[in-house]
């Protein structure tokens, strides 16, 4: 089966088209049971260099790989942001729109670093629109189902999104090292959830989910 590398066709596309610039948009950490959600944003224009070598779906990468990519992909890119939702607000509101306000949090922090993020296309990874909901104002949001696999800012945003996620999970596991954070970075492996269950959920923890997985 030929592998499928991501490119900046649909990118290209969305400038040639008028748009300033295309924001790739992807999240890492939906399935975990501890720790914050993560969204990546990836802003590119028409000035960017081509995607540098290396560059895929992060859940297609080692740690290491992704670690060594992280810095290029920030030079290459015109800005990128990371925006979270805590595992609180994820018992409290749900993580559909967890999703939503750790996307308006990384929109927010592009803004403050001078991308036009209103007059720009962002191309959201998957099929559902998760974002708009929590915009006080629409963009111009396009969805793509395996975005993340085939367009290379989206590619970006995900190592982005899943370096930044993974070394605060690391950073939290040095708090509570029974849990195996370092690892399992808060999804659900059998020593974690052994770990829950002889020393009970941390803060970090998304207790409404494991009340759905007893």
């Amino acid at each position: 089966m030929a592998v499928v590398l991501p490119h900046l066709d649909i990118e290209l596309e969305m400038l040639a088209a008028g748009a300033p610039v295309v924001i790739g948009i992807d999240e890492v950490g939906r399935g975990a049971i501890a720790g914050p959600v993560a969204v990546g944003v990836a802003a590119v224009a028409s000035s960017c260099a081509p995607l540098p070598d290396g560059v895929r779906d992060s859940k297609l990468l080692s740690e290491k790989r992704r670690e060594i990519l992280e810095p290029v992909v920030r030079d290459w890119a015109v800005a990128t942001a990371v925006g979270y939702a805590e595992a609180h607000e994820i018992d409290e509101l749900g993580i559909m729109m967890c999703l939503g306000l750790a996307g308006k949090r990384a929109l927010a922090s592009l803004h403050a670093q001078g991308v036009d993020v209103r007059r720009g296309t962002l191309l959201l990874d998957g099929n559902h629109d998760y974002l708009s909901g929590s915009l006080s104002r629409p963009l111009n949001i396009v969805t793509r189902i395996k975005a993340d696999r085939d367009c290379g800012s989206v590619a970006a945003a995900s190592v982005i999104a899943k370096v930044a996620r993974d070394r605060v999970m690391i950073a939290r596991h040095a708090e509570h090292p029974d849990y195996g954070w370092a690892g399992n970075k808060g999804y659900g492996s059998a020593a974690h959830l052994e770990a829950i269950g002889a020393g009970g959920p941390t803060s970090h923890h998304r207790r409404t989910w494991l009340h759905a997985t007893a």
